[in-house]
């Protein structure tokens, strides 16, 4: 299991009129996880893309708890329980400054060669950063 926290503050403009951040804005969130997830392994989207490597997003499920709301500090808490091959799975919980649980989430993207528009196993650099930690 890889676990990475990531802080992000709720902004004015993401938020609907009675102050809560606006439930479409929580997936935004979950990729802000993902991408630093793998930025604390030493990779980034960029290069993945670069290396002809895109990462959609088959599924995602999210669970609302309780509204974050205008300025609060959140951490969003981005988990990978199973070793990935061409598809990898997330798991979110994202909580407020008082430590309390607001959100939680499911994604699952797969590895997809750019140029044969296919799914393809993960890249061996990446496999290996990951691997170690299970």
């Amino acid at each position: 299991m890889i676990r990475n926290e990531t802080k992000i503050r709720v902004r004015y403009g993401e938020t609907d009129q009675m102050g809560y951040m606006y439930y479409g804005n929580y997936a935004e969130y979950f990729e802000v996880g993902r991408v630093e997830w793998l930025r604390s392994l030493g990779v980034s989207y960029k290069s993945l893309e670069e290396s002809g490597i895109m990462l959609p997003v088959l599924n995602l499920n999210i669970d609302y708890i309780k509204p974050a709301r205008y300025d609060d500090l959140l951490t969003v808490v981005t988990i990978c329980k199973k070793k990935p091959l061409v598809k990898i799975e997330f798991d979110f919980e994202i909580y407020n400054e008082n430590n309390e649980l607001l959100t939680t989430g499911f994604t699952r993207l797969v590895f997809v060669n750019m140029q044969k528009n296919k799914p393809t196993k993960a890249p061996s650099k990446l496999l290996d950063e990951i691997y170690q930690y299970f």
